[in-house]
């Protein structure tokens, strides 16, 4: 297809993080293994917020959510980057890298925006107790979880056609494990400022926003914390935050760290092994912070275990 005498693209290649097979193998199998821990857990932890009626409360509705998230951003690096390990052409066509593009992109954002519902849920908890389940009703949480899925849907749907309405002319090769927008704008043969400007306002609306609300709760909900009078009424409320706030260290300092200067990025391998944290390692670790570190859940698993040990012994008589 020839535009301009400038010749467009038909697929790309991914160069991944290694070249070598023994290296591309030994990741395959690990990768392949976090993946499957990262569906399992999620999907365990929606299972079990479903079956246990003690866990239906804003604050687990919008868990629901954010496993759902973190299982889809997974599925749409992952799955692509297992095929890729294993491939001797490491090719990915148009269409599928913007579709990656705009799938990874859209998830981020949705869970950004969620993590600050959440934090937003938490400080009514602890702020302001006696009229939580007036003011988190089920209307409100609805709500605010579309407002989460439209918000980073729309934030993803822009940068994606920006993004791919840049001549690519003849560079094909990403430099990353996956179609990432940085990567991909990279790529072009005219000058991507604007592009580049546009990624961090964006940036800073989706993620310094949600971020800045999250850090005025905490600042909020630490100053409530520390004016209970018991220690044991201290240690309770800060529990009922402590998950929370460990996926949101996890979440919003990869991404900040990576977004917020594309000029100043780090080093290509330095930005891969960032992309690949947010995208292994995050989605599977957000299930085992909320499983060990929360009572509530710990004890839902305590109550399904007992019950399914019962019904085996049932059964085995």
């Amino acid at each position: 297809m020839e535009t301009d005498n400038q010749t467009w693209v038909r697929e790309f290649i991914l160069l991944g993080l290694s070249s070598d097979l023994y290296v591309q193998v030994f990741l395959f199998v690990l990768f392949l293994v976090m993946y499957l821990v990262t569906v399992l857990g999620n999907f365990l932890i929606v299972a079990l917020i479903c079956l246990d009626s003690r866990l239906h409360t804003p604050m687990y509705f919008f868990l629901t959510h954010l496993s759902l998230v973190d299982v889809s951003y997974a599925t749409s690096i992952i799955p692509q980057m297992l095929v890729h390990l294993l491939a001797e052409h490491k090719a990915i066509p148009f269409v599928s890298c913007a579709a990656q593009l705009f799938f990874s992109l859209g998830w981020g954002g949705i869970e950004f925006v969620l993590l600050a519902v959440m934090a937003y849920d938490r400080y009514v908890a602890v702020c302001d107790p006696l009229r939580y389940s007036v003011i988190m009703h089920g209307g409100l949480c609805t709500r605010l979880a579309i407002t989460s899925w439209v918000s980073g849907s729309l934030n993803s749907l822009i940068h994606t056609a920006i993004t791919f309405q840049l001549p690519m002319c003849t560079n094909k090769y990403i430099d990353h494990i996956s179609c990432e927008i940085l990567a991909v704008v990279r790529l072009a043969c005219v000058d991507t400022s604007s592009n580049e400007i546009i990624i961090m306002v964006s940036s800073i609306v989706l993620l310094m926003t949600p971020f800045c609300l999250v850090l005025l709760s905490y600042i909020q909900i630490i100053s409530t914390i520390l004016k209970i009078q018991s220690t044991e009424g201290r240690k309770k409320a800060f529990h009922t935050c402590a998950s929370h706030l460990a996926v949101v260290v996890l979440c919003y300092g990869m991404a900040i760290f990576t977004y917020i200067q594309p000029r100043s990025s780090p080093s290509i391998l330095q930005e891969k092994l960032i992309s690949l944290f947010y995208a292994v390692l995050t989605p599977m670790l957000n299930p085992m912070i909320y499983s060990v570190r929360n009572k509530e859940v710990k004890g839902a698993w305590q109550k399904l275990l007992g019950q399914l040990s019962g019904l085996t012994s049932k059964l085995a008589t």
